[in-house]
């Protein structure tokens, strides 16, 4: 079992859905229980931010047994307009690239 970190209180520079987000993009069969643990978010948190993600079209999922297997679409493009039409690989390539040199673990294909 998962221990879970302490929760953060205060603002943050990344959203929740970002963190999940690239919780998956790094471990695309990581289960909800792991990634609330590393996103420091309830199990129904990060189930809500899943369901957000796949309506509006970054995310979805294969069932396989008891397990899921997720597929971000990288070309799909970040909803803010302050964004102007950059696509969620390039927000993962920051965000995958920064949690793999913290952690010392290869980023997921």
């Amino acid at each position: 079992m998962v221990a879970v970190p302490a929760s953060h209180t205060g603002w943050t520079f990344i959203t929740s859905h970002a963190r999940v987000l690239a919780a998956i993009a790094d471990n695309p069969n990581i289960r909800i229980r792991d990634i609330a643990a590393r996103c420091r978010l309830t199990e129904r948190a990060v189930s809500r931010i899943i369901s957000d993600l796949e309506r509006a079209g970054y995310l979805s999922h294969t069932r396989e047994g008891r397990t899921n297997t997720y597929r971000v679409e990288p070309g799909k493009v970040l909803r803010h307009p302050a964004e102007a039409g950059l696509p969620v690989a390039s927000l993962l390539s920051l965000l995958v690239q920064d949690e793999s040199e913290r952690t010392g673990k290869p980023v997921a294909s």
